[in-house]
């Protein structure tokens, strides 16, 4: 089943703009757009994962202090 709803289009400054209706409403913050054809296709972009972000960040060089070895207590149990 296709979902559809009329919209209008108008102008934003030099760009052109569309509300999206609630139920249409993407998550999160950014989206990407495309054409395929005549058609404007927008989708949601999924959140970076921490791992994606530090995988984007550079390597340190530089040399940090040693950390001892902590001595632990026996216990009994």
């Amino acid at each position: 089943m296709r979902s559809e709803r009329r919209v209008k289009v108008f102008r934003l400054g030099r760009s052109q703009a569309v509300r999206i209706p609630r139920e249409f409403e993407l998550p999160g913050h950014d989206a990407v757009m495309h054409k395929e054809g005549d058609r404007l296709v927008i989708e949601p972009i999924a959140p970076r994962s921490l791992l994606a972000v530090l995988a984007t960040m550079s390597r340190l060089d530089e040399d940090f202090p040693p950390i001892p070895e902590l001595v632990l207590d026996s216990i009994e149990l």
